[in-house]
């Protein structure tokens, strides 16, 4: 267990948590993306401190692993709240009308993409295809995927996740 470090928060994980958690995955052909899911599930985002640790590991520059964290839209840098949504902006949700319900879920909750409402119930995120093209606009809230989407469905979904 890592000594508390002075002025931090005491719900990051240190240096060394993170080491003995992604090392054993070090010897995987590209081994990175598998660090950064295993960081993920073990935390709920990619602590910041981990793109120093990873790095170091990987003998690989500080910039190079930020820029595979920024560029997958699913690491999170902060952790979400107890239920995610992500509301699809493809194509075919565009043409169903998803934009118009987007800017009303995120008008409603008072948050923009990737923010989280200020009880800390819902994380809005986007998300591009869903696999339910044919029945568009589409969300995911959780691991639960709901097709048909219009206001009304989408006021109980955010009901459902106290929000």
């Amino acid at each position: 267990m890592c000594p508390p470090a002075p002025h931090s928060d005491a719900t990051l994980p240190c240096d060394e948590d993170i080491r003995a958690l992604v090392t054993p995955l070090a010897s995987l052909e590209g081994p990175l993306l598998p660090m950064l899911h295993r960081l993920q599930e073990e935390y709920g985002f990619i602590p910041a401190n981990a793109v120093t640790v990873l790095a170091d590991i990987l003998n690989l520059g500080r910039a190079e692993v930020h820029g595979v964290v920024s560029f997958y839209h699913d690491f999170r840098e902060n952790p979400a709240g107890r239920h995610v949504l992500k509301i699809c902006r493809a194509e075919a949700c565009q043409s169903m009308g998803s934009e118009d319900l987007a800017r009303d879920t995120l008008a409603r909750l008072g948050i923009d993409w990737h923010d989280t409402t200020a009880n800390g119930s819902v994380t809005v995120e986007p998300v591009y295809c869903l696999g339910m093209c044919a029945c568009a606009p589409a969300a995911m809230l959780d691991d639960r995927v709901v097709a048909r989407l219009d206001r009304a469905r989408m006021d109980k979904l955010l009901d459902e996740a106290g929000a």
